[in-house]
């Protein structure tokens, strides 16, 4: 079973692929994905990544506070998004 983790404060240049390269050290990834601003593009500096669970567990002890491209990651497992009210 797969586990969506959550990796914050990624640099602005990070791409969907230097995510996947990143992960891929610590088992299958199913996903890698950097979320951008629906109008502009950019970056929004957060992405999720889809991988099995063991390599999950590993890749979050293993990476979360370390520097990738000068930030240092936050990463866990990632939580379900609160629902919001549309006004």
């Amino acid at each position: 079973m797969n586990k969506n983790i959550y990796v914050g404060n990624l640099s602005w240049g990070c791409t969907d692929q230097d995510l996947r390269n990143l992960f891929a050290d610590f088992g299958e990834v199913a996903s890698a994905r950097v979320i951008e601003d629906r109008e502009t593009g950019r970056s929004r500096g957060f992405g999720f990544v889809e991988m099995d669970a063991d390599g999950a567990t590993q890749a979050i002890e293993a990476l979360n506070g370390t520097s990738f491209q000068g930030r240092d990651l936050r990463v866990n497992e990632a939580q379900p998004r609160e629902r919001r009210p549309r006004y």
